[in-house]
């Protein structure tokens, strides 16, 4: 409470400064637009996100004090799913609102270095913070309780209606009645094809994973037969010749995420493709899952990608680079660097 207190007279004091010297911060900003320091990636976020000193327990404490949660916004400069995160899922009025009435919304730079006190008490700074949440992905978004503990997590882009779903769980502690993925399969209903995009090519039930010989790490597609998105991975990302060469290097199975069809896991358990998801905590279709030849799950990409970083995950695993280079972000940026290099044009949204 103390720290509160302290922190909230120093933010008095920071805004008394600001007010009675605005020409000294123009000149400031002046001279950053002059020596080119303003990052053009750079997107402005909601005026109405909290101006948070990132003790995330005074956070939480305060939050509750408001019946609020803490919802942590996870992101970095020149990304576009975060700008599309912004631009068009917190620009509809009903996202607004629940936002700004249940939630307090903190943003963190998945690079920065600004200054953060964890849950432990312990100090830290931005990107560390980033790295021991594993934030693979950004927008990564982290629901959290009254007592510190993650209620919700979504890597990745998630459109508006799917979005405020999220938001309608946490917000009335759902938590406590069942899963995420129960409550949005009730609440959240998607029109799409209708069916699943089997491929000869998959591997072909009965699906005992434990078995394989091919020595190729696994891909594992949890989809379901309403799913927009689903459509869009099979009917365009997938066909497209430089994403069809990286298949190749994989097993791929393809499993309806809400049925009860018969699955022998990678560690020889067997299951039920609906249960093995709910052990994996996936909570978006498509959920691209990967896995080594030995079985062992090495990375997973969720929510709404397009090409460049759904080809970003394949080659990562493929060759095998998430052992040399933990970051999959930076993997990515050194990629798109590669490709602009040779002449090809990287358009992350495409």
């Amino acid at each position: 409470m103390f720290r509160r207190m302290f922190r909230n007279i120093l933010s008095l004091l920071t805004v008394f400064v600001l007010c009675s010297s605005p020409g000294l911060y123009a000149e400031e900003a002046s001279d950053q637009l002059s020596a080119g320091m303003v990052n053009p990636g750079y997107v402005e976020k909601p005026a109405w996100f909290k101006d948070s000193f990132l003790d995330i327990k005074d956070d939480i404490a305060e939050a509750a004090e408001s019946d609020k949660r803490v919802l942590l916004y996870f992101y970095q400069d020149g990304c576009p799913y975060c700008e599309r995160l912004i631009k068009e899922n917190m620009s509809q009025q009903n996202i607004v609102d629940s936002l700004q009435n249940k939630f307090d919304v903190i943003a963190i730079n998945m690079w920065g270095d600004r200054e953060v006190i964890g849950l432990d008490g312990k100090e830290t700074t931005e990107k560390a913070f980033a790295v021991s949440n594993k934030i693979m992905f950004t927008p990564t978004l982290q629901f959290l309780d009254e007592q510190g503990k993650h209620v919700l997590r979504l890597n990745g882009y998630v459109p508006p209606h799917k979005f405020k779903t999220a938001l309608d769980f946490v917000s009335l502690k759902q938590e406590k009645e069942g899963s995420f993925r129960d409550y949005m399969a009730k609440a959240s209903p998607v029109a799409g094809s209708g069916k699943l995009h089997s491929n000869a090519s998959f591997l072909q039930p009965p699906y005992d994973l434990a078995a394989r010989k091919s020595g190729k790490p696994l891909l594992v597609l949890f989809e379901q037969k309403n799913c927009p998105p689903c459509d869009e991975l099979h009917n365009d990302i997938l066909k497209q010749p430089d994403s069809a060469a990286l298949l190749e290097k994989f097993d791929v199975v393809l499993l309806d995420t809400w049925s009860k069809t018969p699955v022998t896991t990678t560690l020889g358990k067997n299951t039920t493709a609906e249960n093995w998801g709910k052990q994996l905590n996936l909570t978006y279709v498509p959920s691209m899952m990967f896995f080594d030849a030995k079985g062992v799950e090495v990375f997973r990409a969720e929510g709404w990608l397009r090409t460049f970083h759904v080809q970003s995950s394949m080659e990562y695993v493929a060759n095998k680079t998430y052992l040399q280079e933990k970051e999959f972000q930076r993997f990515v940026e050194a990629r798109a660097a590669k490709l602009r290099e040779q002449g090809f044009e990287v358009d992350l949204l495409k």
